[in-house]
């Protein structure tokens, strides 16, 4: 019988840390267009992504069980159907709830992210194509914080949502070469990808348009600390990956390229002038490491 542990190892429940800061780094850079609402917009994320892990051990189940024959799926703990049904859902509620916090623009882009998880789960993923796809669906994630407000909002968080989907493209690339190792060009190039957006995070922060002063420097402070700390978390497992590009290693890699995308997301929303809610994110940057050591967020 499956059980909710079952069901929380399928769709990798502490990993879902990850997903929040998306939608909030974008409503920052937009000025909170959907106001008290932009609650819901985090939860419809974290639906979308659940959706996404389940839909992918779905897609790869003949896969996983040669590769790996431990997962919920091949083991026989979830069945086949179970895991796609439940995709389903987690994707209508996901659409839903965006819906409700930012109207039909935010359901629209919520509409477009389940259309790229689904499309990378069911046939981008093996095709060349499937890292552009993947960095998509983070970038896509980081607009529906913006999506209330229209177009304007929109334009607003573009700069968010690339530098999100850059790093995504990175540890996807990577993530290639779990099971049988990557190559030291592959890391080099995750290593680039990481230090080009850590440089770029603070300067979000400098030209930010706003008031001069204590608030200001503060929201630099605090992008640089939080670009400090992607950076450093980041950037030293994928090096360690240029110099041994082994599975092992390149595993450890991704997993800290998915850990990192808080401190990340941290730094953006600062750079937007939202210093106490870095903080916040800060604080579930420090509870998504002690989660993830719980269990494979990949």
């Amino acid at each position: 019988m499956t059980s909710l542990r079952d069901l929380a190892e399928l769709v990798r429940a502490p990993a879902a840390l990850s997903v929040p800061g998306d939608s909030l780094a974008g409503a920052a850079a937009a000025g909170w267009p959907a106001g008290r609402r932009t609650a819901l917009l985090p939860v419809a994320s974290i639906s979308l992504y659940w959706a996404g892990m389940a839909l992918n051990d779905w897609a790869d189940r003949e896969l996983d069980a040669v590769e790996r024959p431990e997962r919920p799926i091949p083991s026989g703990r979830v069945s086949p159907q179970t895991a796609l049904a439940l995709a389903a859902g987690l994707t209508a509620t996901g659409v839903g709830l965006a819906a409700v916090a930012g109207g039909p623009p935010a359901a629209a882009v919520a509409a477009l992210l389940a259309g790229a998880v689904w499309a990378y789960d069911l046939s981008a993923k093996s095709g060349p194509g499937s890292t552009a796809v993947m960095a998509s669906t983070r970038g896509l994630d980081v607009l529906l914080g913006a999506a209330a407000g229209g177009a304007p909002a929109l334009r607003s968080a573009l700069a968010p949502a690339a530098l999100l989907a850059a790093h995504t493209a990175g540890v996807t690339a990577l993530s290639r070469g779990e099971v049988h190792g990557t190559s030291s060009s592959t890391a080099r190039g995750a290593v680039a990808v990481t230090a080009v957006v850590s440089a770029l995070v603070p300067s979000l922060a400098v030209t930010r348009p706003s008031a001069p002063g204590r608030d200001g420097w503060l929201a630099v402070g605090a992008a640089v600390a939080g670009a400090a700390a992607y950076a450093s978390s980041v950037g030293r497992a994928q090096l360690a990956a240029v110099s041994d590009p082994g599975a092992v290693t390149t595993r450890e890699a991704t997993v800290a390229g998915i850990r990192g995308m808080v401190p990340l997301q941290a730094g953006l929303v600062a750079a937007a002038g939202e210093v106490r809610g870095a903080l916040a994110l800060g604080a579930v940057s420090w509870a998504a490491r002690s989660a993830m050591r719980r269990g494979s967020p990949t």
